[in-house]
């Protein structure tokens, strides 16, 4: 039973990733807008293809998911 829970949650893993492009995304309305984030540029492409300072704006803005990197044209 744990190997096929262990299968069934790497395919769905898998299945949210074709190449760089994420077929599941949605942007939640942030929980917490008194979140202060720290001013490195790191930047992360999430996956409504908006390029972010960092993980702390991506994460404030309500985006469920990101890589690291800035965003392709």
């Amino acid at each position: 039973m744990k190997k096929l829970l262990l299968i069934f949650l790497s395919v769905l893993m898998f299945s949210c990733v074709d190449g760089p492009e994420i077929i599941d995304c949605f942007v939640i309305p942030p929980l917490n807008d008194t979140t202060v984030c720290i001013e490195i540029y790191e930047p992360v492409c999430g996956c409504n293809d908006v390029t972010y300072d960092n993980e702390c704006y991506a994460e404030k803005s309500g985006v469920s998911f990101w890589i690291e990197g800035e965003c392709l044209d």
